[in-house]
């Protein structure tokens, strides 16, 4: 799906700033924090502009944030557009990755009465395949 189509999926105006987010996390092998969305913009957009568009991503459920501790957290486009089901991520302590664990999935816990679901977020941590293998 390119950027315009989700855009116009979630009837929101397409800008260039907008759709410059979407494309870099659509590029992306890993999520990535809103620092390394910002700079792998093309374009020139002030703080003001970016955080508006990227708060308006967020809350239209277009990003999905991966919140892996108090100072670090990471986006990836949401499940609903990926079309995956609830999944773990995995952090890596020494590169600071984070990756969708696609094959980890959280089924949907059963809750009492009158509660319902919405998300889940497990986050596995330790040391990814490249920095195990360089750190012995």
């Amino acid at each position: 799906m390119k950027p315009r189509e989700i855009l116009a999926l979630h009837n929101l105006k397409r800008t260039s700033c907008r759709e410059g987010i979407i494309s870099t996390v659509l590029s992306a092998k890993y999520a990535l924090s809103e620092d390394e969305i910002r700079e792998n913009l093309a374009g020139n957009y002030d703080r003001t502009t970016f955080y508006r568009s990227f708060k308006t991503l967020e809350e239209n459920k277009i990003l999905h944030k991966i919140v892996v501790d108090s100072l670090l957290v990471k986006y990836a486009l949401d499940n609903r557009l990926t079309k995956k089901k609830e999944h773990a991520h995995f952090y890596c302590k020494k590169c600071g990755t984070v990756k969708c664990l696609d094959a980890v999935v959280i089924e949907n816990p059963q809750l009492p009465t009158g509660y319902s679901f919405e998300e889940s977020e497990v986050i596995f941590k330790g040391l990814c395949l490249n920095c195990k293998e360089t750190k012995n």
